[in-house]
């Protein structure tokens, strides 16, 4: 089983092996591209320019699958969590068009390397369904359904889901597909590596310079390199897109059913937050995976609940035998609608960026992979416009913002905590996290299984937001800017670049 930047288990974690890597990462060269984030956007970025003759190395903080596509429900779907008509409300009809081209083209592509390389994921076409159960819904979706067929997609009217429950109006696209993500992910970085591609595992990118080369600092050493490219679902550091995607948490479980009556094909209902459906085979053994409950992160005091509202809706829908996976992962919402896929704002050399994928990072991942390519081999795409990351405009005060507790930094420097006393404070039960108040300072608190106290600075490094207590995950959750930590305040998620300040307990 992989490690994943949670505490609950994925269904694709945990029937995946760890990778090892073939070549080795050289220090002394200059690379053509080095790639930050071994996910489905990082590989398959690394293998387009590899195969295209360019000398990349990818570097993976954690191992390969570590973030979002160790966490993913891994839909691959031009019927968008954003839908057409808001597209074409921000884009016009030409912009929602494109859309429609773009990951209709990366579900031809992740096809493409399955039958090339013989990857053995699960892949399966299938058609998607979107419902309404209310009045208000049923309006809702006559909008989508004329903006996603005048996008270009094969929509049709149907009388029924393959759900067991009732539609006041339902709509079916063709063209769809799903697959499991780390298996694929894999095969295509032995494919990486077979011709000439490098992987960097366990080692994070902790600075990047734009010098006469582009200085890319890691924990392994320094790196050098022509072009680079943040593959990390967000960029680490201070940057305007931050201000541009929200960040949000979406739970999941994965069931078998006592009458063996799997849903085919992929669902979403309309209601908010939605639910989202599909069926699996992993190793011989059918899943039904329903994901839901979205909320920004960090603003859910009980992620518990989340777990538990969404375990009692597929009861209630279907004959569930046993809840065998529930997890967790973290997407990204842009503020208009799309990705911001190019270079990175704020920067004159060649970096680029690929975020914002809302929930459909598989095929985002993908579109940006394809576009990336065109952009760092001086190549014409049609979408480099859409997904221009500067066209977003700088937000008013944003030079100006001062985070409402960042001189608790300050306060907190050097300072040693009596254990007993803070215990006290808490009540803490094992396994349960805290923000403490002593003497006039805050304290994230954690008390672990065999009772021993963690306690690090509850300050964000990214902008010195208050980070909040993820139950379920067991993780320090930013409610500003998505950035997570472990118990011990290292780096679960970016933006943080750095790691929350642990403090001695004596």
């Amino acid at each position: 089983m992989i490690q994943r930047d949670a505490h609950t288990i994925s269904l694709w974690q945990d029937h995946a092996g760890g990778y090892n890597t073939i070549n080795k990462a050289d220090r002394g060269k200059t690379y053509d591209v080095i790639i930050a984030g071994g996910g489905i956007t990082g590989i398959t970025t690394a293998f387009l320019l590899q195969n295209a003759g360019r000398n990349c190395l990818v570097v993976e903080a954690a191992n390969l699958g570590y973030g979002a596509t160790g966490g993913t429900t891994a839909h691959l779907n031009t019927l968008l969590d954003v839908p057409y008509d808001t597209i074409q409300r921000n884009f016009g009809k030409e912009g929602a068009r494109q859309i429609r081209e773009a990951t209709a083209e990366a579900i031809q592509l992740i096809k493409h390397h399955i039958d090339r390389f013989d990857i053995r994921c699960g892949f399966e076409y299938a058609d998607a369904y979107m419902f309404a159960q209310t009045e208000r819904e049923a309006a809702a979706l006559k909008d989508i359904a004329e903006a996603t067929l005048m996008a270009g997609a094969d929509v049709s009217g149907v009388d029924k889901v393959p759900l067991p429950l009732g539609a006041k109006k339902a709509i079916k696209v063709t063209g769809q597909a799903k697959f499991s993500p780390l298996p694929y992910v894999q095969r295509l970085a032995t494919a990486f590596e077979h011709i000439g591609g490098t992987i960097l595992q366990q080692s994070r990118v902790t600075a990047v310079q734009d010098k006469e080369t582009i200085l890319v600092i890691t924990t392994q050493g320094p790196f050098h390199c022509r072009q680079f490219v943040y593959a990390t679902h967000i960029p680490p550091g201070v940057n305007l897109l931050h201000l541009r995607c929200v960040p949000y948490r979406s739970y999941v479980v994965a069931a078998t059913l006592a009458d063996n009556n799997y849903p085919e094909d992929l669902s979403y209902d309309m209601q908010q937050p939605f639910h989202y459906y599909r069926t699996q085979m992993v190793e011989g053994q059918r899943y039904l995976i329903v994901g839901g409950e979205d909320h920004q992160t960090g603003h859910q005091e009980n992620t518990e609940n989340c777990f538990r509202k969404l375990e009692a809706h597929v009861r209630e829908l279907f004959n569930v035998e046993d809840i065998r996976y529930r997890w967790s992962a973290q997407y990204y919402e842009p503020a208009d609608g799309i990705p911001y896929i190019g270079r990175l704002p704020g920067q004159t050399g060649e970096i680029y960026v690929a975020t914002g994928f809302s929930g459909n990072g598989m095929v985002y991942g993908t579109v940006s992979a394809l576009l990336l390519k065109r952009l760092l081999l001086g190549l014409h795409s049609d979408y480099i416009k859409l997904f221009d990351p500067s066209r977003i405009k700088p937000v008013a005060g944003f030079n100006t913002f001062v985070p409402h507790n960042a001189d608790v930094v300050k306060q907190l420097a050097s300072r040693l905590f009596p254990a007993e006393k803070l215990e006290q404070l808490a009540g803490l039960a094992p396994g349960e996290g805290k923000l403490v108040n002593y003497e006039g300072s805050k304290v994230a608190l954690y008390k672990d299984e065999q009772g021993g106290l963690h306690a690090v600075d509850p300050v964000c490094t990214h902008l010195g937001c208050e980070v909040h207590w993820n139950q379920a995950e067991k993780s320090w959750d930013c409610p500003c800017h998505g950035a997570r930590y472990s118990v011990d305040g290292q780096v679960l998620n970016a933006p943080a670049g750095k790691g929350l300040d642990p403090h001695d307990i004596k």
